[in-house]
């Protein structure tokens, strides 16, 4: 774990300029929002995914999260087809506060080009340095 001011970057993980994690996973990429991002969103208030079988491309939004301080777009990293959504999180949004890296993921795509588009994401240490610059 990289820590960056209160931020956690966990090691392991894929993560975005768009504050999104990637996890690997046989072949898959379970997606979520970093620390940063939902410590800057506060208290999220409603996620909206979309559904299994939808296709994304690399900077599609795949969802959106509102909190009582703003709405934003959930921006894909991976491009794919959405094989599952977190129905936890969309039942109880504050998970998302609780554990992003865990029990806080939203989707998990059937990536079409993953292991090109990881190249173009950060690892932990690149997206800590990343991080300390727009803090």
């Amino acid at each position: 774990m990289v820590t960056v001011g209160e931020y956690e970057v966990p090691e392991g993980l894929y993560y975005s300029e768009n504050h999104v994690w990637v996890k690997v996973e046989d072949g898959k990429a379970r997606v979520g929002i970093t620390d940063y991002a939902q410590k800057n969103l506060k208290q999220v208030i409603n996620i909206s995914l979309l559904d299994p079988g939808s296709t994304v491309n690399v900077g599609d939004a795949f969802g959106s999260a509102e909190s009582l301080k703003a709405a934003v777009d959930l921006i894909s990293p991976i491009s794919g087809t959405i094989k599952e959504v977190n129905a936890e999180v969309q039942s109880n949004p504050s998970v998302l506060n609780e554990d992003p890296y865990g029990k806080g993921w939203l989707v998990v795509i059937e990536a079409s080009n993953l292991d090109e588009e990881l190249k173009n994401l950060m690892t932990a240490d690149k997206a800590a340095e990343w991080l300390k610059t727009i803090m």
